[in-house]
């Protein structure tokens, strides 16, 4: 931890105790002036600090992270090989690593046990020593009932005992990112009530704050299809996705996805992708990271057990190029068909229904793709401009509509 970081959360800790004690003197907030506090703007001239992000764009201090993702599709895996990022410094599922950090690893569901073999896994798969992570990883299983960030008593939201072990052990660790699995484990108020689920994520937004630091939390999806990318996929309340300013779907390889890639059933079952939900800091990614499980032994085996156990991490997977194997003079055979059009006058078009002029069947004339790949390259010339959108005159019909074109200058080359 840098001496600059080391200073803030000495110096807010100083300030909540000398706040604490000023409340207590003067009785109830509640019965207290308020004072906003404004300053003028045009006399600021302090540096703007950058953003403190952590783990490419998936953590950053003072904000809350969120995955959704059904039962049994990788949460787990993924969250321990994040955590494995930060403490190594080690850029593990390629998100970039911006510092070395202390990171608090919190177990709702699994016991001690399962929690070591699941991080021992990992640590097998990738290389990680003891000594690689010792002092910047810090893990507990937690199976309490009364340990939960807030509860419900005599119908009134009450902060839990959780809260504040949290707190200490973010101080007592230093932790620059904490992780909570799952989030439905950590607190007992109305899943579906959106004031309650948001005084709990008001909780964990103010530790992130007061310590510098991020939160990040799997979550359960509702019941029915996971839509990748569409954060409102997570189970209960809405105010969730609306609190954490940071939030990722993670869902299983889809059918059609395994058809497009070619990828056979065997394989697709091993397969997940992460999609940026809604995520209010950066620019939403166009493209999903995929991840592929991996089995470990653990080398644990025993006279009783003798074979030990093999549990699954993940590492990055990279999908096949559907522009792969195939000659830049072959693509810029069928971008001047489709640029010339048909032989009618019309143009090609790229709509989802189109019949004689749709232009996907151009690219199986001239390779082996199947059509779900061909439509898929024209979708994405059409979006990286190598396509484009233009005006023309049918002369079958006699009046204007839709085609594409090709930009010369982004042909292939």
């Amino acid at each position: 931890m840098t001496d600059e970081r080391a200073d803030f959360i000495r110096q807010e800790t100083e300030d909540a105790a000398r706040d604490e004690q000023a409340g207590k003197a003067k009785g109830d907030d509640d019965d207290q002036p308020l004072d906003l506090g404004e300053w003028d703007f045009g006399e600021d001239n302090e540096p703007i600090p950058p953003r403190g992000w952590l783990l490419g764009n998936l953590l950053c201090r003072q904000f809350l992270s969120a995955i959704f993702g059904d039962g049994a599709v990788g949460k787990t895996a993924l969250i321990i090989a994040m955590a494995l990022s930060l403490a190594a410094s080690r850029n593990l599922i390629g998100e970039h690593v911006f510092v070395r950090c202390r990171v608090l690893l919190i177990c709702f569901e699994d016991g001690k046990a399962e929690l070591r073999r699941r991080l021992t896994a990992a640590m097998l798969h990738y290389g990680i020593s003891k000594a690689d992570i010792r002092g910047h990883l810090f893990i507990a299983t937690v199976n309490r009932s009364d340990a939960k960030l807030a509860f419900i008593k005599n119908g009134e939201l009450t902060v839990g005992k959780l809260r504040d072990a949290l707190e200490q052990s973010i101080i007592r660790r230093k932790a620059d990112a904490t992780f909570l699995d799952p989030w439905v484990k950590a607190h007992a108020v109305g899943e579906n009530n959106n004031s309650e689920i948001d005084f709990v994520a008001e909780i964990l937004g103010d530790l992130s704050i007061k310590y510098d630091c991020s939160i990040c939390t799997p979550h359960h999806t509702r019941k029915g299809s996971a839509e990748p990318g569409n954060a409102d996929i997570g189970r209960g309340a809405g105010s969730l996705k609306d609190a954490f300013r940071l939030c990722y779907t993670l869902t299983a390889m889809s059918k059609e996805d395994a058809g497009l890639l070619a990828i056979g059933a065997e394989e697709r079952g091993s397969l997940i992708r992460l999609d940026s939900g809604k995520v209010n800091l950066v620019r939403r990614l166009v493209n999903a990271r995929w991840f592929k499980f991996i089995s470990v032994p653990l080398g644990n085996k025993t006279e009783l057990y003798p074979s030990g156990d093999e549990i699954h991490t993940v590492e990055r997977w990279n999908p096949p190029d559907l522009l792969q194997n195939v000659s830049n003079t072959t693509w810029n055979e069928i971008l001047t068909e489709i640029d010339k059009g048909l032989p009618s006058g019309e143009l090609y078009s790229d709509h989802g229904k189109a019949t004689d002029r749709a232009a996907w069947p151009v690219v199986m004339r001239h390779t082996d793709r199947t059509e779900l790949q061909a439509r898929q390259i024209i979708k994405a010339w059409v979006r990286s401009g190598v396509l484009y959108h233009c005006t023309y005159h049918d002369p079958k019909v006699g009046k204007d509509k839709q085609g594409l074109r090709v930009q010369p200058a982004k042909r292939p080359s």
